[in-house]
């Protein structure tokens, strides 16, 4: 008899182990298919990748939810079972994951406030770059700077934990104001005749920032509905500053984030072209220069000097 026990045990067991599986196979195979009907319908729909990626993204998180709420009732029994298991789990979560939790907590942190998304160039502590994944546990940025200068990419893509939103600073290059304070620094010789360059430099930082400053207007006025923004000119400017080999004259101007080096190379390239054009105008550079008393017409060696 005990045996026979012992079998028609054994054979419940079975019975409730086969049960959960299919369970569980149906449960996986329902939202495996609903999930790609819906995506293929999305596809049909719309063409931004953008739109695509966020679709996957949702798509792929709500799924995973409605797995692990259907599923953990079939493995684990009443709600007693599963308010002990919780208790059991979150503590040695708590203890064993805890870098875990908070890369978790910064996912939620960046879907909640939205420092940054999909698309934006930002800088989280030393780390530089274009987003272009954002997972539960990090985000993917295609690296910019390090060794290439001028904001340009390294072909690198970097995986930054998501805790690092609540210990970095970040800026967004992109977000809000979406233009950038870009700056030139021309040193001409003070020989040069420094007012006739600095109208040049004007004319040219004109012709290339100029048409920019009414769009920046806009988004300053759309920022200023979110952020505490205020400019009070938008205009390229040319700064004039004295330094030891020269007259400094800057060139301030706006330009977007990606446009950096393509927007310096340009006006260079009329400075360069303007300066040959024009006499009086020399650039700068560390130079040594000697002197003596008497070519320079000033009083002769003073008494017991040799020379």
């Amino acid at each position: 008899m005990e045996g026979v026990a012992q079998w028609w045990r054994d054979v419940g067991f079975m019975s409730q182990l086969v049960q959960k599986l299919l369970l569980t196979l149906v449960v996986l195979a329902v939202i495996g298919l609903t999930r790609s009907q819906l995506l293929r319908y999305v596809h049909k729909r719309f063409d931004d990748p953008a739109v695509l990626y966020q679709w996957r993204k949702l798509s792929g998180y709500v799924s995973a939810v409605l797995i692990v709420a259907l599923l953990l009732p079939i493995w684990l029994g009443d709600i007693q079972n599963l308010i002990t298991y919780f208790g059991l789990l979150s503590a040695g979560l708590v203890i064993a994951l805890q870098p875990l939790i908070v890369n978790l907590a910064g996912w939620i942190f960046i879907l909640w406030r939205r420092p940054f998304q999909v698309g934006d160039r930002v800088q989280v502590g030393e780390h530089s770059g274009d987003v272009i994944d954002v997972r539960v546990f990090q985000f993917s940025l295609l690296e910019i700077r390090n060794w290439v200068d001028a904001d340009q990419s390294t072909g690198r893509v970097i995986h930054v934990p998501n805790g690092k939103v609540f210990s970095e600073v970040q800026a967004n290059f992109t977000g809000g104001f979406e233009y950038i304070w870009n700056e030139i620094p021309v040193l001409i010789t003070f020989e040069s005749d420094w007012r006739k360059a600095k109208s040049l430099l004007q004319e040219i930082a004109d012709r290339h920032g100029a048409h920019l400053s009414e769009v920046a207007q806009e988004k300053v006025r759309a920022a200023a509905r979110r952020y505490m923004i205020r400019y009070s000119t938008l205009s390229p400017t040319v700064y004039t500053s004295v330094k030891d080999s020269g007259v400094l004259l800057t060139i301030r101007y706006l330009c977007e984030p990606r446009r950096r080096r393509g927007s310096a190379q340009a006006i260079w390239e009329d400075i360069l072209a303007a300066f040959g054009e024009s006499s009086g105008i020399d650039f700068a550079y560390p130079t040594y220069r000697y002197y003596d008393n008497r070519q320079e017409g000033k009083p002769g060696m003073p008494p017991g000097w040799q020379e």
